[in-house]
């Protein structure tokens, strides 16, 4: 399966990410580049050009763009996905993120966990959310979903 070999990210025009935000979206990176899978489908019968590939992920009017390109950077083409079937997953997100930062300073590991656990539920929904706007568009596992939902969290929430 084909994979992503590199992440931009394109966050100009945004507020400056939070300390937890900033290190939530290192992790999802580096993450994301280490384990993922990626695949494109064959277009009205053609075939797609082969990975690994470069994405670029940014907010542009109102919807979340990926920029595809091979590794060495020639253009594959772009996905536009509406940002409205992700708003109130990603507020959720952002709210239980909020929670379990907080409650990592001031709580006891029993009510931490019970607050990651919540946020791990989010988080699939979420993942869940994007496998479904990708849809014959391309082929992503949970754990590349999850990754990837975590870095449209953080681009979405800035916009």
């Amino acid at each position: 399966m084909s994979r992503i070999c590199h992440i931009d990210i394109d966050d100009s025009g945004l507020p400056a990410p939070t300390p937890e935000m900033e290190q939530e979206r290192k992790v999802a990176v580096f993450d994301l580049l280490e384990d993922n899978s990626f695949l494109l489908p064959d277009r009205d019968g053609r075939p797609v050009p082969p990975g690994p590939y470069r994405l670029g992920l940014a907010i542009r009017e109102r919807r979340l763009v990926v920029e595809i390109a091979q590794e060495d950077g020639a253009r594959v083409g772009e996905l536009h996905l509406a940002l409205g079937p992700f708003r109130q997953v990603v507020k959720d997100y952002d709210q239980i993120c909020a929670s379990y930062f907080d409650a990592v300073k001031r709580l006891p590991p029993s009510q931490i966990e019970a607050i990651d656990m919540a946020r791990r539920g989010i988080h699939n929904e979420g993942a869940r959310v994007l496998q479904e706007r990708l849809e014959g568009k391309a082929e992503i596992d949970l754990d590349t979903a999850r990754r990837l939902f975590t870095l449209i969290s953080v681009l979405n929430r800035g916009a």
